[in-house]
């Protein structure tokens, strides 16, 4: 499936940029928004600092009023203080390394411009500052990297953290079961129609994948291992197991979200 942005809805264009990778699918999604019949747009996640795709999103938005971000990762975030100083505006982030003004950003906020309405949904666990953004009018959320288009999202240790990301999947559910998020636009690959069924994948993958790594963690308790196994050595050999059918090319990652999954696992004391 090719995917290469456009206009969704009555109220957003998706200008794709040039950053395709195993990591970014297709590249970063930067989202227009305007209410029909205004004058100002809110551009989220300006992307890589790359001229020709900041030409583009400029051409697609025009009057800008703010940036908001999803959350800090480069893919996402590099070029919006570039981006918001050339259009004379600021930088809404929960975290305040990433603002550009005096404006922050966090769950319950509702941005309004000229009309348009961007509530805020915080959906920790990619990242601990990732945000959703629900438009009610859409009725759409768009995600950032707490779901994407194509696939799953990686939920690496030690900023991600999967009990906080299993929440965020949960209140998202809840909005798309209310009908109040029926569609998904996500920080990567193609527009998701049908936000429930995806969510409930998300969940039942998440759960799956515990379970997989359970079962490493009995496999491995049984083997014979005279010196032990080494705690950092212990997620590369659960990686090896669980994620055999992946392409190696991705265990880097896929180690991160094991990180995650043992430091999820391990009990509290």
């Amino acid at each position: 499936m090719t995917w290469s942005g456009g206009s969704f809805g009555s109220r957003a264009v998706c200008v794709l940029a040039d950053n395709a990778s195993p990591m970014t699918l297709d590249g970063t999604n930067t989202w227009v928004l305007r209410e029909p019949g205004g004058s100002r747009s809110v551009v989220v996640d300006p992307g890589p600092s790359s001229p020709a795709h900041l030409e583009a999103v400029r051409a697609a938005a025009e009057d800008v009023a703010v940036v908001l971000l999803t959350h800090h990762h480069l893919d996402h975030s590099e070029a919006a203080r570039e981006f918001a100083e050339s259009v004379g505006c600021g930088v809404r982030a929960l975290d305040p390394a990433y603002r550009l003004g005096s404006e922050g950003l966090g769950a319950g906020d509702v941005v309004a411009v000229d009309g348009l309405e961007v509530h805020v949904v915080a959906t920790p666990g990619h990242t601990a500052d990732s945000l959703s953004f629900v438009l009610p009018a859409e009725r759409a959320v768009l995600t950032g990297d707490t779901v994407l288009g194509r696939g799953t999202t990686v939920v690496a240790h030690p900023d991600g953290k999967l009990g906080a990301y299993l929440d965020s999947l949960q209140r998202l559910h809840a909005l798309a079961e209310a009908r109040e998020a029926v569609e998904i636009w996500p920080g990567h690959g193609p527009v998701i129609a049908d936000a429930l069924a995806v969510l409930d994948f998300y969940l039942a993958h998440r759960r799956e994948r515990l379970d997989q790594v359970r079962a490493a963690l009995e496999e491995l308790r049984a083997e014979p291992h005279p010196e032990g196994v080494a705690a950092d050595d212990l997620p590369r050999l659960v990686v090896e197991r669980v994620y055999a059918d992946v392409d190696p090319v991705l265990w880097g990652a896929a180690e991160l979200s094991v990180r995650a999954q043992l430091d999820y696992l391990r009990p509290t004391p």
